[in-house]
């Protein structure tokens, strides 16, 4: 998993309607989560083209896109210059294999992100890492799914073991709930997402 060299491949064709459809659906749903956050900095974890933190640009005071991938960091940045965005940056870093230590946030999104990440407490361990005292930790991700059985990705989340998981980690006040189920939406197979909401 990881799976960065085929995001490198697809970064500049990335942004088809389906998946914008769905990063507004997880944006919203982040956005019902946030809490005076117009003052708050933000990551936008695994942003890939940035399709989700852009939706969620003028709800903070700014957002960092995060990518492992050069060729997706490229993407957002030419958004952000094309636009003139202000108070977007990118960073192109990957967390498993490289130091994070100068990253200090309010709150981290990450969207159709840990699907991908094969050691997902590790992960989710740095994420904790990088916020600040009572930050948010925000996932946006598909609910299990045993219709899907891939080495690319893991099959979707039971939210109550990832919850255990995050506890374990140290993070409290951790919620969830599903709030979207669409038709096809995950590898070919209809699929519902939840959200997940955590602090620090």
């Amino acid at each position: 998993m990881g799976n960065i060299d085929i995001f490198e491949m697809i970064a500049s064709s990335y942004d088809t309607s389906e998946r914008t459809e769905i990063a507004k659906l997880a944006a919203n749903a982040i956005r019902e989560r946030l809490v005076n956050a117009t003052t708050k900095d933000a990551i936008d974890f695994g942003c890939g083209t940035g399709l989700v933190g852009m939706y969620l640009l003028n709800d903070f005071q700014s957002v960092l896109f995060l990518d492992a991938s050069q060729n997706m960091v490229k993407q957002i940045q030419q958004k952000i210059t094309e636009f003139d965005i202000q108070n977007a940056s990118t960073l192109c870093v990957d967390i498993e294999n490289e130091s994070t230590k100068n990253l200090q946030v309010d709150c981290i999104f990450m969207a159709q992100v840990l699907l991908h990440i094969e050691n997902t407490e590790f992960v989710l361990s740095k994420l904790y890492e990088m916020l600040k005292a009572d930050g948010h930790l925000f996932i946006v991700d598909f609910d299990k799914n045993g219709n899907i059985a891939s080495d690319m990705v893991h099959n979707g989340f039971e939210q109550k073991r990832l919850a255990e998981l995050l506890a374990k980690i140290g993070y409290n006040n951790i919620q969830s709930k599903t709030f979207y189920y669409g038709e096809k939406i995950f590898m070919a197979q209809d699929a519902s997402m939840f959200i997940l909401d955590c602090k620090k």
